[in-house]
């Protein structure tokens, strides 16, 4: 959606689709980047923009986008029609800049449907009880699209965009990296909330709402990604536990890290800790705790480098309170993390990628798992090459 010709590209897309009398409804993101353009306007006007006034600002990008491509579609003898998200009956809470939908009123859109019109949404928005435009933050399109497939028992949600689909790991890092044909529901999540290109918001509803997402280019015809209840779906396959065990290397930057020192090992502490911050809206990712024989104890934990100088100033407040000594930080760190559901209860997994990075002259800084997920912090400069080397000590790039 960055130009005319795209947008044009996009309509003719959309037409072809529509011509066997498939129901459309199509959700769009702003053009290139005038969301980013619109957020630095805001902040050459106003030091600290109003979060309502931003949000109505922001807002409007995707409004162009929705409405040229509805002329497009309109120009290929297609009935179409535009909606902004609050006309689209997306109603969402009021935290401004990070919404989240609480219902989608589908009154509108089949209204339009029944009419045999192509339906283009503005993706990214809602409205609150109150009438007061939102926006979703980042990959909020995504989230819309899957919200209003969920919302209209939809096949499923086709998202296009510039990459032809999930792949074992960054191709821009990795030129060795094989597109998968599908991947479930969890492990998509875990690799969009560790630096997959898909929004973690988005993975979460399709989960929820079993609404299969295929992810391909829109510049190319070229087959994505399906992303659905894989185990599920594949119960009756013969490879049973010989699945395959390891499903893609994820790496997300821009991550920073708070170490509270000589904090009183004693109940509560770690609430005391963590609500303001959440309070504050600031998400906290791996938390590492060391309790010392002096009944003290160091907390760490990562937030987003973004969040860095607000977390270091909500936890410079409550570092008295809670009896801690100290508190030091470090900014440019990154997570790398390996992900694949057949991990869960098999050996040698975690053993193996420390070895790979230990080989590869790479420190761990802290380390955080779940079922099908193990994490490590290290260095930001060193991101990229142990991507390469955790790809090439799991085989990704080998041809099943």
């Amino acid at each position: 959606m960055a130009d005319a010709a795209k947008i044009q590209n996009v309509a003719r897309r959309i037409a072809e689709v529509s011509k066997n009398g498939t129901g459309v409804v199509a959700v769009v993101s702003a053009m290139g980047d005038s969301t980013d353009d619109l957020i630095e306007l805001a902040r050459s006007v106003s030091k600290q923009p109003s979060p309502r006034e931003l949000d109505l600002l922001l807002s409007t990008g995707e409004l162009v986008s929705c409405t040229l491509l509805t002329m497009a579609l309109k120009d290929l003898g297609r009935e179409a029609v535009s909606l902004s998200g609050s006309q689209a009956g997306i109603h969402t809470d009021t935290s401004y800049g990070r919404a989240r939908i609480d219902r989608v009123d589908t009154a509108r859109m089949l209204k339009e449907l029944g009419e045999g019109r192509i339906v283009v949404v503005a993706g990214f928005q809602g409205i609150t009880e109150d009438e007061d435009i939102t926006t979703l933050g980042r990959g909020g399109s995504d989230t819309t699209a899957v919200a209003l497939a969920a919302a209209l028992e939809a096949d499923r949600c086709e998202i296009y965009t510039d990459v032809d689909g999930i792949y074992t790991a960054d191709p821009r890092i990795v030129p060795e990296a094989r597109k998968l044909d599908e991947i479930g529901y969890d492990e998509m999540l875990e690799l969009a909330n560790y630096g997959a290109k898909m929004h973690p918001r988005a993975i979460e509803l399709g989960s929820v709402y079993r609404v299969p997402i295929y992810v391909a280019s829109s510049f190319n015809q070229t087959p994505g990604t399906l992303i659905h209840d894989l185990i599920r779906e594949n119960a009756d396959k013969k490879e049973m536990e010989n699945r395959i065990k390891v499903t893609g290397i994820a790496c997300t930057t821009n991550v920073a890290k708070i170490t509270v020192r000589s904090v009183p090992d004693r109940p509560g502490v770690a609430a005391a800790l963590f609500e303001p911050l959440a309070q504050s809206g600031i998400s906290v990712d791996t938390i590492v705790q060391n309790t010392g024989e002096d009944r003290t104890t160091d907390i760490s934990f990562t937030v987003s480098g973004d969040d860095l100088t607000a977390a270091l100033a909500k936890v410079g407040e409550l570092t008295k309170g809670i009896g801690a000594a100290s508190m030091t930080s470090a900014a440019n760190l990154a997570a790398v993390s390996v992900v694949g559901s057949g991990m869960q209860h098999t050996p040698g997994y975690a053993s193996r990628m420390f070895r790979v990075l230990a080989d590869g002259n790479v420190n761990i800084d802290m380390i955080t798992t779940s079922e099908i997920r193990i994490s490590c912090i290290i260095k930001a400069e060193q991101a990229q090459e142990a991507v390469r080397l955790l790809h090439r000590g799991f085989r990704l790039d080998e041809i099943e």
